[in-house]
């Protein structure tokens, strides 16, 4: 993977920020985005790109077009950038599915896009974040699965049409995260249960590398114990 390009989103995020180290360690030259202010590490990357609206295309498209004139082409994508809310169907409110499919699957849409190009270059390949959920919804996670389901169907869509410009499209389902922030909301749980960060960012290390190169419209679980 040494002199390679890899572009994180949501590199500030739980999740994110462990892909960005795990693909540093890996001798990866990460980009890394986010819509943080700020980005820790930033010196450990090849660019940052902090304040970034992964939702608005302009925006996006002037990040990439900094990166190409910075470093060229591309070998990879991972769109970590996402969110999550419970909040059942009966109750809930239609703002949440707006900003749901907004975090989890317009970023991954806008930034692919952008990224397309890029990667076309040298062959890169994109990995998105769905989610176990994705396949079978529980109470509350109506929206969360729907934005997530998309998002495959998003990988799936893409891998096709990319498959002969030498672009490979996957996308890993993680069970619950073992997290700061889901420790606390989920106290009683059995955090042995659930996969870490540094797991799932191996296996996306392994999707961007070239011993995947024969692996394209994946839909990889990732559940640990889960």
């Amino acid at each position: 993977m040494a002199e390679r390009y890899v572009v994180v989103t949501g590199a500030v995020g739980a999740l994110g920020s462990v892909v960005a180290d795990t693909l540093t360690r890996d001798g990866v030259r990460v980009i890394a985005i986010d819509q943080a202010k700020t980005i820790a590490g930033a010196a450990d990357f090849a660019l940052s790109f902090p304040g970034v609206d992964l939702c608005d295309q302009r925006s996006v498209a002037d990040v990439f077009a900094v990166i190409e004139r910075e470093v060229g082409g591309l070998n990879g994508l991972a769109n970590i950038a996402g969110g999550f809310r419970w909040e059942t169907i009966a109750d809930g409110d239609i703002a949440t599915w707006d900003r749901l499919f907004n975090l989890n699957l317009k970023t991954a849409l806008i930034t692919s896009q952008a990224a397309l190009p890029l990667l076309a270059a040298k062959g890169g390949s994109i990995v998105n974040i769905s989610a176990a959920a994705s396949q079978k919804a529980a109470a509350g996670m109506g929206a969360y699965a729907a934005a997530k389901s998309a998002v495959s169907r998003l990988t799936e869509a893409l891998a096709e049409e990319m498959k002969d410009r030498g672009v490979r499209v996957n996308a890993v389902l993680p069970s619950i995260i073992d997290t700061t922030a889901n420790r606390r909301d989920m106290p009683q749980a059995d955090f042995s249960r659930w996969v870490s960060p540094r797991d799932i960012a191996n296996v996306i290390s392994f999707l961007l590398s070239d011993d995947a190169r024969a692996v394209t419209g994946a839909l990889l679980p990732v559940t640990g114990r889960g």
